[in-house]
């Protein structure tokens, strides 16, 4: 089944290493294949990687975009170390992104990270507001995953529909 994508005018959409503009008027595409697909508005670059959790998914979205991995997954690691280092609260979050990533599932592991983004902000706030203890995590579970290698790689190159639009 066909992903089906709506643009709207001016909108961009990275398809495999292609960026596609859309013109003037809203646009519909319906793409098909193994390529990865990222909108415009889950594109971060390195100048809005502004936080670790922003650094943390610009590490995966790199992955999910890249043939290279290997460079990029020590970054990551190194990210996360420090993360949980700082934030051990962050662990379930973290967890979840490194299962994805270790069986391939890249586009997974991109929507955990803009979780992981989500509740550094809450951490953020909670500290601002001078708060006591940490807030609650909502992750929905006990942050374990599937093992590495429960699902195919070609999941994370390809987001079922439901997944983007």
């Amino acid at each position: 089944m066909a992903l089906k994508v709506e643009l709207k005018p001016g909108e961009r959409i990275i398809i495999g290493d292609s960026v596609i503009t859309n013109d003037n008027q809203r646009t519909r595409l319906f793409i098909e294949g193994q390529a990865p697909i990222l909108r415009e508005k889950d594109i971060l670059t390195p100048a809005t990687a502004d936080t670790p959790a922003k650094r943390v998914y610009l590490a995966v979205q790199l992955m999910y975009l890249s043939t290279d991995l290997e460079k990029i997954k020590e970054d990551y690691f190194t990210l996360v170390n420090d993360i949980v280092k700082a934030a051990p609260s962050t662990i379930p979050y973290v967890t979840r992104i490194s299962n994805s990533i270790l069986s391939g599932s890249f586009y997974k592991a991109l929507k955990e990270a803009r979780k992981l983004i989500e509740y550094e902000g809450t951490l953020i706030s909670h500290v601002q507001t001078g708060s006591s203890g940490l807030p609650e995590n909502s992750t929905g579970g006990s942050g374990v995953t599937k093992r590495a290698g429960s699902e195919s790689a070609d999941e994370g190159r390809s987001p079922a529909p439901a997944d983007q639009g």
